[in-house]
């Protein structure tokens, strides 16, 4: 497992941008898939988006698809979700996560390694 720290999280009008980090430590981590998931009060946490280990294959949820961007940098142990065009929809708690192997999963259950994640609150 890898231990995960996020960050970037904010206060951000709806329209505007933020960009969230993830940052790894752990052996590693270039080989891991890695994963941003979201959960508003009480409701169940939701994928948003993954990123496979070379950051050849990405994938969106439909509700960010468009307007979010995943990319990392093995070098600096970090994964990017940069976020645009924020609606008020977008304002949860945001995780990362990271799971060994190739797949690029949407399932929570497929992950082992979590965040505590970081607030994003959009306002109008």
């Amino acid at each position: 497992q890898v231990q995960l720290v996020e960050s970037g999280g904010g206060l951000v009008q709806a329209g505007g941008s933020l960009r969230l980090s993830c940052v790894a430590s752990g052996r590693a981590f270039s080989t891991y898939t890695v994963g941003w998931f979201r959960q508003a009060p009480g409701k169940a946490r939701e994928f948003v988006s993954a990123i496979s280990w070379s950051g050849g294959a990405t994938h969106y949820s439909d509700s960010v698809k468009g307007r979010f961007i995943i990319s990392r940098d093995n070098a600096k142990n970090t994964v990017y979700l940069q976020m645009n065009s924020l609606k008020l929809e977008d304002t949860p708690v945001y995780y990362c996560s990271a799971r060994g192997g190739t797949a690029v999963p949407s399932e929570r259950y497929a992950y082992d390694s979590w965040g505590q994640g970081t607030q994003v609150t959009v306002t109008s």
